[in-house]
Parts: structure tokens; sequence; C-alpha cells
């Protein structure tokens, strides 16, 4: 099964397997399935075509893949733009979301080994 451009998992039940398109997550994936009465522990390979289509249908509905990445990038650049605050942060590669950067964050920063519980004592001379 093929949506988009993407590849359906035919091993994975539709609720996870729906979850390779961009954009589509596991609460999206479930509330699709639900509404178009479709099982959603079912595989792909035993859809028939008449549900294909309309699961096909009713997901190109929403902005998923090269649409919603270029929507966000799109915004991610206005924030770059105008200066704001997100937008410097975006720019330095830090976290954008108000997350602490003491101790996490070690994404862009790399992991520092730091001396810990573990540190040496000084020995008196």
């Amino acid at each position: 099964m093929r949506i988009s451009g993407i590849n359906i998992p035919d091993e994975k039940q539709l609720g996870y397997g729906l979850t390779a398109v961009y954009g589509i997550g596991r609460s999206r994936a479930l509330d699709i399935l639900a509404e178009l009465n479709i099982d959603a522990t079912a595989k792909p390979d035993s859809l028939s075509t008449e549900d294909e289509n309309k699961v096909r249908e009713k997901i190109e509905a929403f902005t998923i893949e090269g649409e919603l990445k270029r929507e966000t990038g799109a915004n991610i650049k206005r924030l770059k733009d105008i200066q704001s605050y997100r937008g410097g942060r975006h720019t330095r590669r830090l976290p954008v979301r108000g997350q602490r950067t003491k101790t996490n964050a070690r994404t862009l920063k790399g992991v520092k080994k730091t001396m810990g519980s573990g540190r040496r004592k000084l020995e008196k001379t």
C-alpha cells in the first residue's frame, strides 16, 4: 500500500503502519481508521482496494510529507528573519521551547564528562 509516495509496511498493523507518513502520528492514524470503520489491528495487505482508496483520500486531505516540511521550514525561517528569541535559538541549534540546558540538550554541545559524585579528593601534602 502506497500513500503519497510512502510504502506502508505490510507486516505492521495499520494503526502503526500509517505513522510512516510524515505528519501522521499514532493518534491521527487511529482517528482516521475509526472514522472509516476500519480495524486498527488489520494489516495493509488484508484491506480491500476500496478501503485502501478511502484511507488514501482521507490522509491526503491533511498537510503531510513535503508540503508539511516546507511549511515548517518557512515558519522557522520567518522566526529567524524577524530576529525573534525563538529564531535565535533555532540559529544556535539550542532548545527552543524552554527546556533546561545545564544538564540536558547535549545533542549539539556533545556529552561532557563531569566529575560528578566520583570526585577525586585532593591530597594534603
